[in-house]
């Protein structure tokens, strides 16, 4: 029987490698990334990590990373988006079936592949950086678990395994596990962490050797499973295809303070139109919707004040129109004059694929010109951009939009911002 090997490829310090493929004068600049509205430390590349922290506000650091030399970029998520989907078809490409699991990272199923499995892991990264400018690590295990582990420890030690690991044989894989704290394993936070030190466990390999049932029992069947992972046992299958979300979010900080309704409007239904895209994307409809607004939380000068409603659509629906009609009325029952307000959300509720939802034979249903509308305006925006058709309500450049003082440019998704080599 063939052994199973699954590779995980994750993209290293993504973000902050993404800001460097057009610029090779940062190759030696440390960079950190920053939060919407340049709020917090998201991402650091490897020379910027010893000295800042993820997650500390810029406002509170600007003066150290101009002391130390480090750049600063506001999130730039069209271009990283487009940089990921080029690292994934390149990936979908030279492996049989490919999960991607996020962003920047993806498992692979090499089960099956002959030859060497690290000379097919060197030549992922070569591809990748040859063809997006993208570093890799890839790990290759017996399972997802494993393959997790093993990228981690392919890049921890990477003058010696040059990026690649491969710990399918169990010799090289216990010694990986008795190298890792129980930390750095797949689905273990620091709150879990702390539970297993308690009993002992503090290494990935004591993880491996603990009673499964005590496991189940003290914990969770996800820790259980953790654990036979981490043995070489497969638990988790690749998902070739992700399953619908059951619920979508689309949530801002407003670039600036906002006091009257009209503006405040504008962003929910600028959310809302923006969750509507997600909702189609994935095939699903939506019965309810759920707006809020809140002040910020931080400033005790600040008057405080957060609210939220749901409300009931007249039939499940994708339409655009419909859903941000909806959420403008619950935002006129919950908006209160006289405050500050600094965050919106609307939030799609009760997601069921077409079909799902049972009704009365008199329950009104979405017309069939709404659908082919909301099909067309799609169509045009994955052609010519987001927002070339959008709903009057949603403006193309708010004043309240997002603060990215220090963004890049979008090289590879705007015309006017392509790279120019002089």
């Amino acid at each position: 029987m063939t052994e199973r090997a699954i590779a995980l490829i994750d993209c290293n310090s993504f973000y902050a490698s993404c800001e460097r493929v057009f610029r090779p004068d940062l190759a030696r600049t440390p960079i950190v990334v920053l939060s919407n509205n340049d709020g917090c430390v998201i991402a650091r590349s490897a020379d910027a990590k010893p000295h800042v922290a993820m997650g500390e506000p810029y406002f509170k650091i600007r003066h150290k990373l101009q002391r130390l030399g480090i750049l600063a970029f506001s999130s730039n998520y069209a271009l990283y988006g487009d940089i990921s989907q080029r690292v994934m078809t390149i990936l979908e490409e030279m492996a049989p079936a490919v999960e991607v699991y996020s962003i920047d990272e993806c498992f692979a199923d090499l089960t099956g592949i002959p030859g060497d499995l690290v000379r097919v892991g060197r030549e992922m990264r070569a591809r990748v950086l040859r063809c997006t400018g993208i570093p890799v690590g890839v790990g290759i295990g017996t399972s997802k678990t494993l393959a997790k582990l093993a990228n981690h420890g392919a890049k921890k030690w990477q003058a010696q395994t040059g990026g690649v690991l491969d710990v399918r044989d169990p010799a090289r894989r216990d010694r990986l596990l008795k190298a890792c704290d129980v930390g750095d394993v797949w689905g273990i936070g620091r709150r879990m962490q702390e539970h297993l030190n308690v009993q002992g466990v503090k290494t990935a390999w004591d993880l491996a050797q603990a009673d499964s049932w005590t496991l189940r029992k003290q914990f969770s069947v996800v820790v259980e499973k953790t654990a036979r992972e981490l043995r070489g046992v497969a638990c988790l299958e690749l998902e070739e295809a992700a399953p619908p979300k059951q619920e979508i979010c689309c949530s801002r900080m407003f670039g600036k303070r906002l006091h009257d309704l009209a503006s405040i409007r504008e962003a929910v239904a600028t959310y809302a139109a923006r969750a509507c895209e997600k909702l189609r994307a994935q095939g699903s409809v939506c019965k309810r919707v759920q707006v809020s607004i809140r002040t910020g939380m931080f400033n005790p000068d600040e008057p405080k004040f957060a609210k939220g409603v749901s409300v009931e659509l007249p039939y499940p629906t994708d339409d655009t129109r419909v859903i941000t009609k909806a959420a403008g009325e619950g935002l006129d029952l919950i908006y209160r004059p006289g405050f500050a307000f600094s965050k919106a959300e609307v939030l799609l509720m009760d997601l069921r694929q077409p079909g799902e939802f049972t009704g009365d034979l008199f329950a009104e249903v979405q017309p069939e010109r709404a659908g082919k509308a909301m099909a067309v305006m799609d169509a045009i925006n994955a052609k010519w951009g987001r927002g070339t058709v959008r709903p009057c309500g949603v403006p193309a450049e708010p004043d309240w939009g997002m603060r990215r003082e220090l963004m890049s440019q979008s090289y590879t998704t705007k015309l006017n911002q392509l790279w120019v080599v002089r």
